[in-house]
């Protein structure tokens, strides 16, 4: 019976050992048992032609050998090549050393003078040991890609819930419909002239996005009150940054900008802001962009306590302001990037 590999080519067997009668016998046994043999005659030998032919999935080695000993060997090939199924061939009086062979990564050994049919028992129990490695490691590998596949869709399903939330949110409030998609285009646009690319983008994005969800735990007469809010009102209305990070962490623990945008897009750089009274850099970038298109969504729109902005008065509020509650930089990149988009006039 011929042993094949997974592509289909004949399986090679490299025999190690310095006397050439022993390499001929084993040659000849290891060709019946469908096997491809390969010969060297030193363990130095043994890892030019590995480094010439290529990883075979077995080999038979000697213990003591000119140059350099089996022992040695072993330790050099498992090193390189830590898939291949390595035999050690050991006297009667080597077999301790044989153990601490197997101890190092041999699979099995063989006693001298050899036998026909111990080779051959042994070939097959290390193929098959081997084989079972090796499937074992791609289940294992399969099962971690299905996991990974599993927890990002799982991730994707949460966030699309979460999204659901955001927009059942603002049908509360007319007055509020579409302030998180705006925000979060605004935001986007913002960020890539500030330097943000691929993932940090994307999390900019849904960071925007998502910034408002505590307010799903905001008293809805609260958030619809068209008046000027009392003190204890205003207490419990900044709550909910913090509260919207806390809702989020559990499936957003890998996505750092969005939980920092959505935790500190109210502070100010003169430290006025909330929930920590952060100030100047201490205020994350992202969300110091989403302080700046926020504030300008929310002026330029109609609100139950106030009637909204003309685009000019709510540029000059900004502007008034930078430095003081919002990131100067940040309001010029808001002002460069949304220029087109909302026909922003630019002094």
């Amino acid at each position: 019976m011929t042993a094949t590999l997974t592509d289909g080519t004949t399986a090679r067997c490299l025999i190690v050992d310095d006397d050439a009668q022993v390499r001929q016998v084993l040659t000849r046994v290891i060709a019946t048992h469908g096997l491809s043999p390969m010969e060297a005659s030193s363990g130095a030998d043994a890892l030019s032609v590995l480094k010439r032919e290529g990883e075979v999935p077995i080999c038979i080695s000697d213990i003591y050998m000119p140059e350099m000993d089996g022992v040695t060997f072993l330790r050099e090939v498992l090193q390189r090549y830590p898939d291949m199924a390595v035999i050690m061939l050991t006297g009667m009086a080597e077999v301790s050393t044989a153990v601490e062979c197997l101890k190092l990564g041999a699979l099995d050994y063989i006693s001298k003078p050899v036998l026909v049919e111990e080779v051959r028992a042994r070939l097959h129990k290390a193929l098959e040991k081997r084989r079972l490695v090796l499937e074992n490691r791609f289940y294992q590998q399969s099962l971690e890609l299905r996991v990974r596949d599993l927890d990002r869709k799982n991730r994707a399903s949460l966030i699309n819930g979460v999204q659901m939330l955001v927009h059942a949110l603002e049908a509360k409030d007319a007055y509020t419909s579409g302030h998180s998609s705006r925000v979060s285009r605004y935001a986007m646009k913002t960020a890539a002239l500030l330097g943000f690319t691929d993932d940090s983008l994307e999390q900019v994005r849904l960071g925007g996005e998502l910034h408002d969800i505590g307010k799903i735990g905001t008293r809805e007469a609260i958030l619809n009150k068209p008046g000027p809010l009392t003190p204890e009102e205003f207490q419990h209305i900044k709550e909910h940054s913090a509260l919207g990070e806390k809702i989020l962490t559990p499936f957003l623990s890998q996505s750092p900008v969005v939980l920092r945008v959505v935790r500190s897009h109210h502070e100010r750089l003169d430290g006025s802001g909330f929930p920590d009274g952060l100030r100047g850099s201490q205020i994350p970038l992202e969300a110091r962009i989403v302080a700046v298109v926020d504030a300008f969504d929310a002026m330029t729109t109609n609100r139950a306590y106030r009637p909204s902005l003309a685009v000019p008065e709510a540029i000059a509020e900004l502007r008034r302001c930078a430095g003081i509650h919002f990131d100067a930089e940040a309001v010029e990149a808001f002002l460069r990037a949304h220029g087109n988009g909302v026909k922003l006039p630019i002094s």
